[in-house]
């Protein structure tokens, strides 16, 4: 966004303003993003690998961790971006400024929250399962189009969230069975024999082919196949161009509706 970059100071304002608000008061602080992910694979462990014996990995809770770190970057941006424009609406009623930034410093936030616990989780996992291969390289290219996927959605319910105040609600009432069927505690071409799944839980959710790539690299130590890295690079670009064309469209009005 060009705009951007003649809004610098603003944008970093608005970046530490989001982190004071995310941390202020809190014992933990940002280890508390840490502390979920740790709690969900414990529990998602001890249910689908223990219980209910539903996937048999080598390491599984490396295999879980790594899914719920890409679903968790995704989910926590998309529904802190939702009410940002609202929750920023003294600032977008006085001032002139390019109103994206708001919703982009929500989720550079949460992007630099999931960069430092993916390093760490990459790191034992590359000890553990012995993943360290070229194919670590593809890595930032496949985390630069999932954090254009996330800005693009996150511009775009932000902005819808302003004009019609159902849309948070609904989607948070969405993530919940959408979470359930992302891959992220199964293999789809394990778990599903029957092709129509196969193909609907791999390609017609978007963020399945991110959570798939990520782990192929770091747990697998393998590159993505071709097809998964074309779609996620064309989820990304149409993704931002259209999250940006709505806000673009939208936002005539934030100083009324906010």
């Amino acid at each position: 966004m060009p705009a951007l970059g003649r809004y610098r100071y603003l944008f970093e304002q608005l970046v530490r303003r989001e982190l004071r608000q995310k941390y202020q008061g809190s014992l933990l602080g940002i280890a508390w993003y840490f502390v979920n992910p740790l709690v969900l694979m414990g529990a998602y462990w001890l249910m689908f690998g223990r219980v209910f014996k539903v996937v048999s990995h080598e390491d599984y809770p490396l295999f879980l961790m790594v899914g719920l770190v890409v679903w968790i970057f995704f989910s926590q941006s998309v529904l802190s971006a939702s009410s940002s424009l609202l929750d920023q609406g003294s600032l977008v009623r006085k001032a002139r400024f390019p109103r994206e930034t708001i919703p982009a410093a929500v989720v550079t936030v949460q992007l630099a929250t999931f960069l430092v616990l993916l390093v760490l989780l990459g790191i034992v996992t590359v000890a553990v399962r012995g993943t360290l291969e070229p194919a670590l390289l593809l890595l930032p290219l496949v985390l630069a189009c999932l954090f254009a996927f996330v800005l693009g959605a996150s511009l775009a319910v932000s902005v819808l969230q302003a004009h019609f105040r159902d849309v948070a609600p609904i989607l948070g009432a969405a993530l919940l069975p959408w979470f359930f069927v992302s891959p992220i505690f199964f293999d789809v071409d394990e778990v599903f024999s029957n092709e129509v799944a196969r193909v609907g839980l791999t390609w017609v959710n978007p963020v399945a082919p991110f959570i798939t790539a990520t782990r192929d690299i770091l747990y697998g130590g393998v590159a993505p196949e071709p097809a998964t890295l074309v779609y996620i690079a064309a989820a990304a670009v149409m993704t931002l161009v259209a999250g940006r064309w709505l806000f673009r469209r939208m936002e005539a009005e934030l100083a009324v509706v906010v």
